[in-house]
């Protein structure tokens, strides 16, 4: 089946009309005249131009020699058609780019070839007119590809006579190519993270240290309490006496001078006030504070803070506020999560929701203890018991607790493993003016007289014999029958 003749646009036909009017001999001249014209532009415009002038040339012999209808010249019209076909193709791909030279800098990949719609099916075409046609489509759709704002007539004087006034500017053509190339192809190059559930929750060090400052700005300016640990208590070396905590959030580093740090007590028996700050710091090394930044130097990495508006800020959230009900949210018999900020023989302070609340050594255990610093350290967290809450001063808010009340009493339980009479192993707990001490297994003590081959160091292991138990009063006393010795 032979193809359909494709529609011609106006360029088209207008030069068509012109070529088809030309003898062989303005044909001829009109070639050598394009060549004369620019001698030093060797552009492929140009040699476009001629190869186009000659193949139509050819044509218009082709078709005015007449047909035999032998073999022979069927043969010699075969190969005659094979010839235009090369040329028209040849044609075409240096139409498609003749407004883009070729330089030495350029990709020899990025050429634009025409579409498989100038040549026919079996890349024959069907008679000379549809090929002229075809090629002429070709080229310019390559022009149109290349160049989308150029206008057709222009293009048909090139085609034609090759006397377009316009120079082509050399390496205009790769600006216009390059131009065209859409930036949405070139992938940037920027780490990427591939995250195990979808949500990426490692950060780096940039991000880690932009979050650093991001919270020391909202602590700053919007008051945020931020929470660290006191790693270290220095001293200015223009002012020996006085002494800053220092806390480290990321790589910032937050001095908290002392008298921001520590409440100074009302009674400093007779020392140097700086001197009793220092030491009260000392002892809060370790210890998990509350803080609010009040200046940032973003260039040396240092924020100054203060812990005492921190607590003033807890104080009035926990204290004075209330819930729905208008209940305050701290009250008695309340049991809360309390942090460990100081540790001495007599007993530990802890920080309860801002407020600073001591808890001697006989509200820690049901068991008898000589050093609380052996069971305690700053930074651990606890569960206390509030026993009262005074707010008559709403500036010095008291609160008591107890840790061994926020637990069960182990005498309940413990006191049914044992019977009158019998005997049991413990260690020495103890010692005072009462007696000799014995912790026995279930967290209870027994009451036991100084035995008669002397008192025994506290730690030994001992052999009890039971003599009574009280369950009303949780008391439960003995003798000690036996000492082991020392290792």
């Amino acid at each position: 089946m032979p193809r359909k003749k494709a529609e011609k646009p106006e360029a088209v036909e207008e030069k068509t009309e012109e070529t088809m009017g030309r003898t062989l001999d303005e044909q001829k001249e009109a070639v050598l005249s394009d060549s004369s014209e620019n001698p030093m532009e060797g552009t492929e415009g140009e040699n476009c131009a001629g190869e186009i002038s000659q193949t139509e040339t050819e044509n218009e012999e082709n078709k005015k020699s007449p047909s035999s209808g032998t073999k022979g010249q069927e043969a010699d019209s075969k190969m005659e058609r094979q010839s235009d076909t090369e040329e028209v193709q040849e044609m075409s791909e240096v139409g498609a780019g003749d407004e883009i030279p070729q330089t030495d800098s350029e990709n020899p990949d990025s050429k634009v070839y025409p579409t498989e719609d100038a040549l026919g099916d079996n890349g024959n075409p069907q008679n000379q007119d549809q090929s002229d046609t075809e090629a002429s489509q070709a080229k310019n759709s390559g022009d149109v590809r290349e160049k989308p704002s150029e206008n057709p007539e222009n293009q048909s004087e090139s085609d034609t006579g090759g006397k377009n006034p316009k120079a082509q500017v050399p390496g205009e053509g790769v600006r216009h190519r390059r131009a065209g190339i859409s930036t949405g192809s070139v992938r940037l190059a920027s780490p990427q993270v591939l995250a195990i559930d979808g949500h990426l929750v490692v950060e780096t060090e940039a991000e880690k240290a932009r979050n650093d400052l991001l919270d020391s700005m909202e602590s700053q300016k919007t008051g945020r309490i931020l929470t660290g640990t006191i790693q270290g208590v220095e001293r200015q070396e223009s002012n020996q006496s006085r002494s800053l905590a220092v806390i480290y959030h990321g790589e910032f580093k937050i001095i908290i001078p002392a008298e921001e740090a520590v409440e100074a007590p009302e009674d400093f028996r007779g020392r140097l006030p700086e001197d009793v700050l220092h030491d009260m710091l000392t002892k809060r090394l370790g210890a998990e504070v509350d803080y609010i930044v009040k200046g940032i130097d973003p260039q040396s990495g240092i924020a100054a803070a203060s812990r005492l508006d921190a607590m003033r800020a807890r104080r009035k959230e926990y204290y004075l506020g209330t819930d729905r009900d208008g209940n305050y949210r701290i009250y008695s018999d309340l049991c809360a999560e309390a942090r460990v900020v100081s540790v001495i023989r007599a007993g530990i302070f802890v920080d309860l929701f801002g407020l600073e609340v001591y808890i001697p050594l006989r509200e820690l255990s049901y068991q008898r203890w000589m050093d609380a610093a052996m069971y305690f350290q700053s930074g651990q967290r606890i569960l206390v018991k509030v026993l009262s809450v005074d707010r008559s001063d709403r500036n010095n808010i008291r609160v008591t607790a107890s840790v061994k009340q926020a637990g069960e009493n182990p005498y309940e339980k413990a006191l049914r493993r044992y019977s009158v009479g019998n005997r049991y192993v413990g260690t020495v707990s103890m010692v005072d003016t009462n007696g000799v001490f014995v912790a026995l297994d279930g967290g209870i003590d027994c009451l036991c007289s100084y035995p008669k081959r002397g008192r025994p160091p506290r730690g030994s292991r001992v052999t009890v014999r039971i003599l009574g138990i009280n369950n009303d009063s949780n008391r439960i006393w003995g003798a000690i029958t036996h000492i082991a010795a020392p290792r």
